[in-house]
């Protein structure tokens, strides 16, 4: 039995016969051809993917605003102008549309001829579909993410009847610098556009592709070798990384060697010095570096903030003192909350909630370590690595201690009273509340009195009602409770 691979045969009479095949092998008929192999493979793994030869279109799987979020941040997007030179002024005139999807398949970008776009719409070949083989079956760009490699399917090789018009040539493209698998590309057209050579051609576009990130790569390597090579230092082992992970330079006898991986959330495993191992984020790559059992730990410094009342809040480190942004000092104030660290994901959720942007809390944190110091405001996970004092601390333990007169004193106002973060907006309200309780409870006359005339109490009829019943007689702070209670009462009605 003969294979029936296209090739340079006319491609309507070579449709006609994978028609042929396409039936017979479904049918379990006996035929004198059978599918390439790699169709072969394809319509089992297909099949037992439960596809249905005479299914309909591709799921619509992204669209609107999650589509453009997916274009944005995807690697092959600075090069989707060299493909469409490469690949559509190549094919000029062979009415054909070239296609990149992500490597789950999903389409991302379609151009092309006009003419083949539309024909292409009517039946769902668009963006925001996907075509992984098990959801559509057998098809150059889903058989490609599958394979590994560059694949042509013609005709009835599709396992869809709706495709048995269409040719397609594909080719996976991957990260050089990790190995990763980032999509395909693709050409696509009715059935007289095939030609043995496509595959080739889309082959050579992905290693064109790749090569300008391996060239983009390089540079990148050169920048932050430029940038941060003063880092490195004798005295300290250490190697830069690149984003993901990869040893851009070390120094001579180091245990790492350029080109060496390591594990950024497990960097201890390369060094074998958990103790010892340190990782700080850099601009476009980031440190690692082994301190020496002898050598100053960070930990030794000392950070004081000052972030409760109306004054503007600061930090204090290294005897100079810092007028903080009130962004700057949401995320201290919630680094100083979660000692044992937060990822950027979980710093932005806190800070701004669902609409956080880990990119920009990246690029916050990068600026204020550059105020208070790279060994202050450690990374992987964002950290203080400091002895830490701050104002919210002792007002917070005077309280646990119950000392609420002391607690008042150094409680001079609200936390940030003009953040609007989540988590200082919780840890703000909690801070009032048991405050108040704590006067409640105690029934200190003075510390009533403080609790009346501060933000939080001015208006607390409870709490002068409780202090109107404790002081004396006669007393001026009493008439003048009185007169504050009888004038909320009034304003009440």
């Amino acid at each position: 039995m003969r294979q029936s691979p296209p090739g340079s045969a006319d491609p309507l009479e070579q449709a006609r016969m994978l028609e042929r095949v396409h039936g017979a092998v479904l049918s379990g008929e006996p035929t004198r051809h059978r599918p390439r192999a790699v169709v072969f493979e394809s319509w089992r793994r297909s099949l037992r993917a439960r596809v249905d030869p005479d299914g309909g279109c591709p799921p619509v799987s992204v669209d609107g605003r999650a589509l453009d979020g997916l274009r944005d941040t995807h690697p092959l997007r600075p090069w989707v102008p060299l493909l469409q030179r490469t690949l559509l002024d190549a094919a000029d005139g062979a009415a054909q549309i070239m296609i990149i999807t992500d490597a789950a398949g999903n389409i991302l970008w379609r151009h092309g001829d006009p003419h083949v776009c539309r024909d292409a719409d009517r039946v769902c070949l668009a963006e925001g579909t996907r075509w992984a083989e098990e959801v559509i079956g057998t098809n150059a760009m889903g058989t490609a993410l599958a394979t590994g490699g560059p694949v042509q399917i013609h005709s009835a090789e599709h396992l869809v009847r709706t495709y048995h018009s269409w040719t397609c040539a594909a080719c996976p493209v991957h990260d050089p610098e990790t190995g990763a698998l980032l999509g395909t590309v693709d050409l696509s057209g009715p059935l007289r556009t095939m030609h043995p050579a496509l595959p080739a051609l889309v082959a050579a576009a992905a290693r064109l592709v790749e090569g300008e990130l391996r060239l983009r790569a390089a540079e990148q390597d050169r920048a932050l070798r430029e940038r941060s090579g003063h880092h490195l230092s004798s005295a300290v082992p250490g190697a830069l990384l690149s984003p993901s992970g990869r040893v851009v330079q070390s120094l001579p006898g180091s245990a790492l060697s350029a080109g060496d991986r390591v594990d950024l959330d497990d960097p201890a495993a390369a060094t074998g010095s958990p103790d010892r191992t340190e990782l700080d984020e850099l601009p476009g790559g980031y440190l690692l570096r082994v301190r020496g059992p002898g050598s100053a730990r960070h930990g030794a410094r000392r950070l004081e903030l000052g972030l409760l009342g109306e004054n503007p809040p600061t930090a204090r480190i290294g005897g100079r003192t810092h007028r903080l942004s009130l962004r700057h000092a949401e995320i201290l104030t919630v680094l100083a909350l979660h000692p044992g660290g937060l990822d950027a994901r979980h710093l932005a959720l806190l800070l701004h909630g669902e609409r956080g942007n880990p990119v920009t809390v990246r690029a916050e944190v990068h600026r204020l370590r550059g105020v208070l110091g790279a060994d202050v405001l450690r990374t992987r996970p964002y950290r203080l690595q400091v002895e830490l004092d701050s104002d919210l601390a002792r007002a917070r333990g005077a309280l646990d201690r119950g000392q609420v007169g002391t607690a008042l004193r150094l409680r001079a106002g609200d936390l940030l009273p003009d953040s609007e973060s989540p988590a200082v907006r919780d840890e703000r309200d909690e801070l009032r509340a048991c405050l108040r309780s704590a006067v409640l409870d105690h029934d200190v006359v003075q510390d009533l009195w403080e609790f009346a005339h501060s933000t939080a109490g001015h208006a607390d009829i409870e709490v002068l009602e409780r202090l109107a019943a404790l002081l004396p007689p006669g007393s001026a702070r009493l008439a003048r409770v009185r007169s504050k209670l009888d004038r909320l009462v009034d304003e009440d009605r």
